[in-house]
């Protein structure tokens, strides 16, 4: 036996002392749960520290009570009406109240129109996402061919043109934009109307208007990210493979260039909401920018508070559901969660 040459069996290489554990397919889900409770977690505090400052930033605007009554009210009609709207209760027991009616979607009656909050804004919320989906779709119609266009067409005349374009949408106002197409295309051409809401007609204008500063920054974006992806190995393979230019960009380039993308393509969603706000007193359009400004004119306290936060949630959803998103369009992240 001790002739015998000894067969040394060689192990399976195992995790090392420093590696965790290789998460099984079961294992994931907990991780993926407890990174979306968290994300929750986390937007939910930033919409309370929303509510709490615009409940207090609005009451330095000054007393609403003088806006309703006539300059000759005398102090016992300010005083009675101050109670009826409910302004005479401790500023904490107001506040107490406020946060205690947001998970019931209880936002308080408007000073002004007399009416729940939540009515009010429900009644003017279609407009304004009428508005932003049409605003969304010039975005992403003339946004993501034009940066396609520029990245395969780089330092060419057509590039210098779409980057000129880009340049010339960041740095225009909204409002300035849409009074220039009022002036063309209603009353110099009387091709579209100049206001109004309810046709597609009445659309076309405002969505022009709202989406030129988001063509640009998403044009700009997807320009500079596909470039940096058309430069790596795998668009080289797949062009030695013989595949032609628009394949190798939609279907190499695209989606691995597509992570920036989304995310600005959220934050530009949020912001068209929010832009919304000029675009609508433009074209008088009757959204949620236009009620915003009609209540900040009356102090409309509860109104107010409600707009903000209604702006604000639309941020953090938005926000949340593009880094959701993100497990789905790159591999990476999902192997790193």
């Amino acid at each position: 036996m001790s002739g015998l040459p000894v067969q040394r069996v060689r192990e399976a290489p195992g995790p090392r002392s420093g590696d965790g554990p290789v998460p099984g397919p079961g294992r994931r889900w907990p991780g993926v749960l407890r990174m979306v409770l968290a994300r929750v977690a986390g937007a939910v505090f930033v919409l309370l520290c929303t509510a709490t400052v615009s409940f207090f930033l609005v009451r330095l605007s000054g007393d609403p009570v003088k806006v309703f009554l006539p300059p000759d009210a005398t102090a016992h009609q300010e005083a009675v009406l101050r109670a009826g709207l409910g302004l005479d209760r401790p500023l904490l027991t107001q506040y107490l109240d406020y946060l205690w009616g947001l998970p019931r979607l209880d936002l308080g009656t408007s000073l002004f129109y007399h009416e729940p909050v939540r009515d009010v804004l429900a009644d003017r919320l279609p407009a304004t996402l009428q508005l932003a989906a049409g605003a969304l779709v010039v975005t992403l119609v003339v946004a993501l061919p034009a940066g396609v266009i520029a990245a395969m067409r780089r330092g060419r005349a057509t590039d210098r043109s779409v980057m000129t374009g880009v340049l010339l949408g960041q740095s225009t106002p909204p409002f300035w934009v849409g009074i220039l197409l009022i002036l063309v295309f209603a009353v110099g051409l009387h091709a579209l109307p100049a206001s109004g809401y309810g046709t597609l007609a009445n659309l076309v204008l405002p969505s022009v208007t709202l989406a030129v500063y988001s063509v640009a920054v998403v044009a700009r974006l997807l320009r500079s990210s596909l470039i940096d992806v058309l430069a790596g190995d795998h668009i080289r393979t797949a062009r030695a493979k013989g595949l032609g230019p628009f394949k190798v960009v939609l279907a190499h380039g695209l989606r691995n260039a597509s992570l920036p993308v989304v995310t600005v393509v959220g934050l530009e969603i949020g912001g068209l909401l929010g832009g919304a706000i000029l675009t609508e007193q433009v074209f008088s359009w009757p959204g949620v920018g236009q009620l915003t400004i009609e209540a900040i004119s009356h102090r409309d306290f509860p109104l107010v508070q409600a707009a903000v936060l209604f702006f604000a949630a639309t941020f953090v959803v938005v926000n949340l559901l593009v880094d959701l998103s993100y497990r789905l369009l790159d591999p990476r992240v999902r192997t790193s969660s």
